[in-house]
């Protein structure tokens, strides 16, 4: 499917190629849910996403190194080293870095506002020395950065049937509210990286502190309290989501099932936290296959439905060429989404 991808989006060049495959590995290692949702996109459309998301994935990596014997320092240093890389890319089109790359030619493709990536790496740097965020205030203003943007990169790919700047507040809310899940599923595992990013004062409404959190992971144990607070922080992520709501409709048909898709499988980790009894600091809650299968084949029927419209369009309009859609449709393809 790789090569498909990129003959269909017109990268021809050999190193370029292989930029994007790389991008594409790194999605498909740690962005399950995404990567699978971005299967219901046209085909086309499909490397500048990989580029995207694979440039967040490694970015990412180096602020989470753990156990590699990287203190801060040198994952200072790295990330130091990434942006110079990531500034000339942009600048002049060519990286000796593949991720660097294929995301420099993504952004030249798709008009993508270079201060989104700028924005992205500052929050990344941010990572190295902060913690903990005092209030949600704090926590939005870190999440502009690390999630809103990414939403806000992604619209010129997606395309939108508003002006852009109606669209964007919507795209960025979905961001978030894509990382507020993450950080609601990740408790546990972000408190083993030395991080909460659960709001201090809404961990204080309910009786709750980084001690009190630790404690819990430590011994296993369950505190009401604990409960509680996650209930208020799952409240609240399910508010952006509404926020983001919207903003579905905006996208250009061709798009939605891909993003609908991803909306309602990371709402579904939410579903999950709460069916497990908000046990997310003593294991990870996960999706059910059957659950995630559904959505699939929904999405996959959204497709068609999609591509069928974008046909009859196309045949309306002389000269037109309908869209290359999202690929073959059927049984397998759900499982591979499941």
């Amino acid at each position: 499917m790789t090569e498909r991808e990129l003959d269909a989006a017109g990268v021809t060049d050999p190193a370029l190629r292989e930029a994007y495959r790389h991008c594409r590995r790194l999605n498909a290692r740690h962005g399950r849910t995404y990567f699978l949702a971005t299967r219901l996109l046209p085909v086309e459309r499909r490397p500048a996403v990989h580029a995207l998301y694979g440039f967040a994935r490694w970015a990412d990596d180096i602020v989470d190194a753990l156990g590699t014997g990287a203190d801060t320092a040198r994952r200072d240093a790295e990330l130091a080293a990434l942006e110079r890389e990531l500034e000339q890319g942009l600048r002049d089109g060519v990286s000796a870095e593949p991720v660097v790359r294929a995301l420099a030619d993504t952004a030249r493709r798709y008009g993508i506002d270079h201060a989104h990536f700028a924005d992205f790496m500052a929050a990344m740097r941010s990572d190295l020395v902060v913690t903990d965020y005092a209030d949600y205030a704090a926590l939005r203003r870190y999440m502009h950065g690390s999630a809103a943007v990414i939403g806000l990169q992604m619209l010129p790919v997606l395309g939108t049937v508003t002006d852009r700047e109606t669209a964007a507040p919507h795209a960025a809310a979905l961001g978030v509210a894509f990382q507020l899940t993450n950080f609601l599923r990740d408790v546990g595992e972000d408190l083993d990286r030395g991080r909460v990013y659960l709001p201090a004062d809404l961990l204080a409404a309910h009786g709750v502190d980084r001690e009190r959190l630790r404690w819990s992971r430590d011994t296993g144990r369950r505190d009401p309290r604990i409960t509680s607070a996650l209930r208020a922080f799952e409240r609240l992520t399910r508010g952006v989501y509404r926020q983001a709501v919207p903003g579905l409709a905006m996208l250009e048909p061709v798009s939605r099932p891909c993003i609908r898709t991803a909306f309602v499988l990371y709402g579904g980790i939410l579903d999950a936290v709460a069916e497990d009894g908000y046990a997310v600091l003593h294991r990870r809650s996960v999706v059910r296959r059957r659950r995630r299968a559904v959505v699939a084949a929904d999405g996959l029927a959204r497709v068609a439905a999609a591509r069928l419209g974008a046909r009859s369009a196309a045949a309306r309009e002389p000269g037109c060429v309908p869209l290359t859609g999202a690929g073959p449709v059927g049984p397998r393809m759900v499982e591979e989404v499941a």
